[in-house]
C-alpha cells in the first residue's frame, strides 16, 4: 500500500513561492478528523478525555485546533505548561507529567491548577514542601520486569527510570491521602509506538487490576486512569494501521471484566497521545539541490537532520515521495541525505525512488509529531518554517522560519553580531 502526500506539486511549487522549502506542513482536516474518531471510539466512558502529549509538536496553533476538538494537553517542562497557559488551557485542561522535575515547574503548574502527575516516591515531600499537596493528584506507575502483549515482548519497564514500584504506590496512595487527597489518578507508560490493537487492552487491564488493588488496600478514591501514550502509527507502507475503534473495544471490555464489578464503574479515562494524534498528519517537504555520484547515488536535499533528526538518531523509516513523479516505478537507489557535517545525515539508504532530478521536490511522510519538536542547530543550521494546510486550502505560517538573527541572539559578544539582528 502506497502513502499517499495531502499535497500536490502544484501546490508545493505555489506555497514554495512565500515560503521556501524546507518546511513542515501539517493537515487540519486530518488532524481533526482522526481526533473525532478517538472520541468516537471512547464515547462509552463518560469522562474520556485526550490530553495531547505537548512534547510531540509544540505549536500553539496546532493546540488550539486540537482544543477546539475537545483536548487538553500533556506538559512535561515549563515552557509547554507557558505555551499551554498561552493558548488558553488550565486547571484540569493540563496534565502535568515530568521527571526529575525542577521546584519551579511545579510552583508553575500547581499556579495554573493542573493536574499533577507525580514520578516519584521521594517527589510527595518535594512538591508538599514547595506548593503543598493538592486535592487532586496522579501518581505514574511502573511495574518492572518485562512487558509483553500476547507473547510478543514490547519494552523493558524495569530498565525505564520512570515511576513508582507497586509498593511505592500503595505507600504512596496512603501517605497522599493522609495529607489530604481526595481524588487520585493512576497512569503508567509501558510501550512507545505499538502497530498492535492489543496493546492498550492489555495495559489498561494491567492499570484497572492495580486499581482495584489500591482501592482495597488505601480506601483511596481513584477517578480517573491515564492510559498514556504508546498507540503508534505505520511508518512503512505495508503495515496494517491502529484500528482505534477496536482497540477502544479491548479496553472497554477490560474495564467491564474489572473495574465494573469492584464499584469503580465511574472512573473516568484519559490519554496522552502525541504520535497518534499528528504524525500522519504533517509531511517534511524539501527539494533536491545536488546529486553525486561516487560509489552509491546521493541526493542532496535543502532539508537536514536538524529539521527531521529521527532517522539520523533512530534509524526510524521514513516513507518519501517524489512529487509529480507518485506513478513512476521505483527503479533507482539513492541515499537521500542533508549537509551535516555528520555521515548519519542521511533520510534514508539505499532507497527505491523513480529517477530524480535536482529541483525535484520530496515528500517526508508522518513528520507530524517528533518532526520539528526534536530540531536543533548543529553545524549553525537554521530551524525551518511551519505552515498549515486549512479545511479550506488556505496556507497559514504558523512558525516562521529561524533567521541568523535568531541564532546570533543570545550572544552578547561584539558589535557584529549585533548587526545581524
Amino acid at each position: 500500500m502506497e502513502k499517499k502526500p495531502f499535497v500536490t506539486l502544484e501546490q508545493i511549487r505555489e506555497i514554495a513561492k512565500t515560503y521556501p522549502t524546507p518546511f513542515h506542513i501539517y493537515d487540519e482536516k486530518g488532524i481533526r478528523e482522526n481526533a473525532r474518531r478517538l472520541y468516537d471510539a471512547f464515547s462509552w466512558n463518560k469522562g474520556f478525555r485526550e490530553y495531547f502529549a505537548v512534547k510531540a509538536t509544540p505549536n500553539p496553533f496546532l493546540l488550539k485546533i486540537l482544543q477546539e476538538e475537545g483536548c487538553g494537553t500533556d506538559c512535561s517542562s515549563l515552557t509547554e505548561l507557558m505555551m499551554s497557559e498561552a493558548t488558553g488551557f488550565h486547571g484540569s485542561d493540563i496534565m502535568f507529567s515530568s521527571n526529575v522535575t525542577p521546584a519551579e515547574e511545579y510552583a508553575y503548574a500547581s499556579r495554573l491548577g493542573a493536574t499533577i502527575n507525580l514520578d516519584d516516591f521521594t517527589h510527595i515531600d518535594f512538591l508538599e514542601k514547595i506548593c503543598g499537596i493538592p486535592e487532586t493528584i496522579s501518581c505514574r506507575y511502573n511495574p518492572g520486569g518485562l512487558f509483553q502483549v500476547k507473547g510478543e515482548f514490547m519494552d523493558n519497564p524495569g530498565d525505564a527510570k520512570y515511576g513508582f514500584t507497586t509498593e511505592q504506590l500503595v505507600e504512596g496512595f496512603r501517605i497522599l491521602k493522609s495529607k489530604g487527597v481526595k481524588n487520585f489518578g493512576l497512569h503508567a507508560f509501558l510501550a512507545s509506538n505499538t502497530v498492535s490493537n492489543d496493546y492498550y487492552p492489555v495495559l489498561a487491564r494491567l492499570l484497572f487490576e492495580t486499581a482495584v488493588r489500591l482501592t482495597r488496600e488505601t480506601g483511596a478514591h481513584i477517578a480517573f486512569i491515564n492510559l498514556s501514550g504508546g498507540i503508534g502509527i505505520p511508518y512503512l507502507p505495508e503495515q496494517e494501521s491502529n484500528d482505534i475503534y477496536k482497540i477502544a473495544r479491548g479496553v472497554q471490555e477490560a474495564y467491564e471484566e474489572v473495574l465494573v464489578p469492584a464499584g469503580l464503574s465511574d472512573v473516568a479515562l484519559y490519554t496522552e497521545l502525541g504520535r497518534y494524534m499528528l504524525a500522519p498528519y504533517g509531511h517534511l517537504v524539501t527539494q533536491v539541490i545536488h546529486q553525486k555520484h561516487i560509489h552509491k547515488e546521493y541526493l542532496g536535499c535543502d532539508a537536514c537532520a536538524v529539521n527531521l533528526m529521527r532517522p539520523a538518531m533512530y534509524g526510524a523509516y521514513h516513507h518519501i515521495t517524489v512529487l509529480g513523479k507518485e506513478n513512476k516505478p521505483c527503479d533507482h537507489k539513492y541515499d537521500v541525505t542533508g549537509s551535516l557535517c555528520e555521515n548519519n545525515d542521511k533520510f534514508a539508504i539505499d532507497r527505491l525512488l523513480p529517477q530524480v532530478d535536482v529541483g525535484d521536490y520530496l515528500v517526508l511522510h508522518d513528520t507530524g509529531a517528533h518532526g520539528f519538536s526534536m530540531g536543533y542547530n548543529y553545524n549553525g543550521k537554521l530551524r525551518s518554517a511551519e505552515l498549515l494546510l486549512r479545511e479550506n486550502g488556505e496556507v497559514q505560517l504558523i512558525r516562521r522560519a529561524e533567521t541568523p538573527a535568531d541564532y546570533f541572539a543570545t550572544f552578547d559578544f561584539c558589535d557584529l553580531f549585533e548587526s545581524f539582528q
